[in-house]
């Protein structure tokens, strides 16, 4: 057999070429052997009483061992190829008929010492880099190994002595698919095992020939670091002593074709800032300061409760800025402009900048651009704090081809399905997870509550929930294939979303999921036991986003006032089916790129009508039943698109801009908005019951006018009408109930300090007997143009 490494190489001048990042290394482990706080093991004379104690002998010779028979053929070669599936069955000590073997692979090593009390025993040097040797020892002792390179000898502890650090429970949880908390058993973990300190590493590869861990602590090289398969699980494991945190390391695996791949860790909860894409070991010392927080918000459901989102871009909404630098600027932002919560585009880690996030590669890992794991507690825990929520943009319908990452990682198909028809995503050249494997669903499953648990989040906002339930989403006939009932639905997904948003409502009380669904599915916010006209149950979340509305009224919007008349039902159809699901209103990154304009842009006019049809808009929307949310930037009317490379135009907001006024009054208007919103039960604790909605006039094509009631509780109304025509219009009568004795305006989008022509109803405005609009009582307001007035009772 040829050998694949010599023991000592020789160059030509007869010296040692044992690799000179091998005595470096000797160096390193043995200072993090000095920290390991690990035991040193003591000889029986220990144990004897200081008084009786004999004077030490001197240093015993090393004791000449017997050569043990040669490691199998079999298993060296196994070894020497990376796929061997035991090796701590040959490897480390093991009895040998009365006596103990001690076998070790270290390959560039000169000599290899055993060590136990005042035992030492120098192996035999069977070549390939292994070493060998038969000890006269009844039981196997505890021991280090002294390792020589090149003259420099290195003390450490030998990873083939230790226990699985898995037990049964961790491995039928995982078999089963049931395993909620499955980033505490896999990736790689600190941690003190049999006494000695050292990172236990684990992963789930059930197509690889074997695997092996690569990393700084042995200079990438893992030929010596094969890890042992657990049974029939398909995870991989491997104690490793003296390694700590901040070591980078990936897996090394031997593929089904015996070739070889180094892959990241699926459950990294740290990584290397991109483009690098090693994993990191980790271990967190957050310590939270947000129990109150905690403690109160499941206190009211959150369809009953106000809710109005900021959505941020963190890497460009201040560029530069780190997770801790952004902790002390966004929460206090986002309080000033009375947001409720914020929505943060995707935080795991992804490759690529320009995908935003939704490319994702480490599921389990905040994106090191802006800091470590911990880094981005702080920052959570500061906005809770101050009240703001926390929702997260959550990606499990996809992930990228990316060669060191998922795809095909044991060498073949896993997390994706193994038919390429449903393993290919059509539009993002991604491939998308198959649901259908309990170890698949599992990994998504304990992922969603990782984030809640582990970070505090507040809400999973699940992207692309349509791509994930249509086998033909995207595909032509021919290119799908229908499931066992002959339909389109894809009922791994459903089942997948289903068990997802049960064990998260189950575990983490007051966490909201919200659907980026943007067909017709029945029941995305039904609970799953809740059986529907399609006979597949509720999906189970809190919340979904309203596609259909965003994009009519903004197809509305984006008509000249004079057409408006003709597209009326653009702006009143999203009431025919508003209680058909809990919903969002949402204006999002995704409507502001692309050629698709800033949301000021998008109205028509002069740059003053632009303006104002965008505030009476913003004021239409905080008054319709439903939740908010406003991606950065549109609050101030940026009027460019946004870019991940520079964010928002802050600059807009300079006092030294001349047009700055117009951007502030806009501004303004969102955080009175938020104020006003916030302080009125009417327009957000009924926004799931039709009771808390009435239509005054939905007709009045003709003048442009939209006005209708929101109800609290107890039955206390806002009274919201929107005019979206540029002209006044004087003593417009309003159908009113009768039993308010007079109405106040409270809001009005038109006023002077932001940026209007300051058409108000100062006065408190008295009901007249004259019935009107199918109401007992009516009033008369001056409708300011371009502008929506929110009036409520004196």
């Amino acid at each position: 057999m040829t050998s694949k490494k010599s023991a000592t190489p020789k160059n030509k001048s007869g010296k040692s070429k044992t690799d000179k990042s091998k005595t470096d290394k000797s160096k390193t482990d043995s200072s993090k052997a000095d920290r390991s706080g690990a035991e040193e093991p003591r000889s029986d004379r220990a144990a004897i009483p200081a008084a009786r104690r004999p004077e030490p002998p001197a240093r015993p010779d090393p004791v000449e061992v017997a050569v043990s028979p040669a490691i199998d053929a079999g298993d060296r070669a196994r070894l020497l190829d990376g796929t061997h599936h035991a090796p701590h069955s040959v490897l480390g000590a093991h009895p040998a008929g009365g006596e103990v073997a001690f076998r070790t692979f270290r390959p560039y090593a000169q000599a290899v010492t055993v060590v136990s009390g005042d035992l030492r025993a120098e192996l035999h040097d069977d070549g390939d880099g292994f070493f060998s040797g038969l000890l006269p020892l009844t039981e196997v002792p505890a021991y280090r190994l002294l390792v020589t390179y090149d003259g420099t000898v290195h003390e450490t502890e030998d990873a083939y002595r230790f226990l699985p650090t898995l037990g049964e429970l961790d491995l039928h949880l995982i078999g089963e698919g049931r395993h909620e908390q499955l980033w505490r058993a896999l990736g790689a973990h600190v941690t003190t095992h049999q006494g000695v300190t050292g990172t236990r590493f684990a992963v789930w590869a059930p197509n690889a020939l074997g695997v092996r861990v690569a990393g700084t602590f042995n200079f990438w090289d893992a030929d010596a670091f094969p890890m042992r398969s657990l049974g029939s699980s398909g995870i991989w494991e491997l104690f490793v002593p003296g390694v700590g945190e901040g070591e980078l390391y990936k897996f090394e695996i031997t593929r089904p074709d015996g070739s070889r791949t180094l892959r990241a860790d699926p459950l990294a909860r740290r990584t290397e800032v991109p483009p690098a894409t090693s994993s990191v070991v980790h271990a967190s010392h957050h310590e939270w300061g947000d129990a109150e927080w905690l403690a109160r918000r499941a206190d009211t459901p959150v369809e009953k409760a106000p809710f109005s989102v900021y959505e941020v871009h963190l890497p460009s909404w201040r560029p530069g800025l780190t997770y801790r630098q952004l902790a002390e600027q966004l929460p206090a932002y986002v309080t000033e402009m009375g947001f409720t919560h914020v929505e943060l585009m995707p935080v795991a880690e992804h490759p690529f900048g320009g995908s935003w996030g939704y490319q994702v590669t480490g599921f389990y890992a905040p994106t090191a651009r802006l800091g470590t794991p911990d880094d981005f507690k702080y920052l959570v825990d500061r906005l809770h704090q101050a009240g703001v929520g926390v929702l997260m943009d959550w990606v499990p319908a996809h992930f990228p081809r990316d060669a060191w990452a998922l795809a095909e990682f044991d060498g073949r198909p896993l997390y994706e399905h193994h038919d390429p028809m449903r393993a290919a995503h059509p539009d993002w050249g991604t491939l998308e997870f198959d649901f259908g494997r309990r170890e698949v669903r599992n990994f998504l499953v304990a992922n969603a509550v990782y984030w809640c648990e582990e970070f505090h989040i507040d809400g999973l906002r699940v992207d692309a929930v349509a791509s994930m339930l249509y086998l033909d989403y995207s595909r032509e006939p021919g290119q799908w294939t229908p499931n066992e009932h002959g339909g389109r639905e894809n009922l791994d997904a459903v089942a997948f979303l289903q068990e997802m948003n049960a064990t998260v409502y189950r575990r983490c009380p007051g966490v909201v999921t919200i659907a980026e669904e943007s067909t017709a599915w029945d029941g995305v916010t039904r609970p799953t036991h809740h059986r529907g006209p399609s006979g597949l149950g509720g999906l189970g979340f809190g919340l979904k986003w309203n596609m259909g509305w965003m994009h009519d009224s903004l197809q509305y919007m984006s008509h000249e006032p004079v057409h408006r008349i003709y597209h009326h039902g653009e702006m009143t159809f999203s009431m025919v089916y508003a209680y058909s699901e809990n919903y969002v209103l949402p204006i999002s990154h995704d409507e502001v790129v692309h050629g698709k304009r800033s949301l000021v842009s998008k109205m028509p006019g002069d740059w003053w009508q632009q303006r104002a049809n965008l505030r009476a808009y913003l004021g239409f929307m905080w008054a319709h039943p439903g939740k908010q949310l406003l991606f950065m930037g549109q609050e101030f009317a940026q009027g460019a698109e946004w870019s991940e490379a520079h964010g928002p135009d802050w600059w807009l907001l300079d006092p030294a801009y001349g047009a700055e006024a117009d951007h502030r009054g806009v501004r303004d208007l969102v955080r009175d908005l938020n104020a006003v919103y916030r302080a009125t039960p009417a327009l957000w604790q009924r926004d799931t019951d039709p009771a808390g909605f009435r239509w005054i006039t939905g007709d009045a094509a003709e003048d442009n006018v939209f006005a209708f009631l929101r109800h609290d509780a107890e039955g206390n109304p806002l009274l919201a009408v929107s005019h979206l025509a540029p002209v006044v219009r004087h003593d417009y009568r309003i159908g009113v109930p009768e039993d308010v004795p007079a109405w106040v305006e409270v809001l009005n989008s038109d006023a002077g300090r932001y940026g209007g022509s300051d058409v108000v109803n100062p006065d408190a405005v008295k009901p007249e007997p004259q019935a009107w609009h199918g109401q007992p009582a009516s009033i008369r307001l001056t409708l300011p143009p371009l502008a929506t007035v929110w009036l409520r009772p004196a």
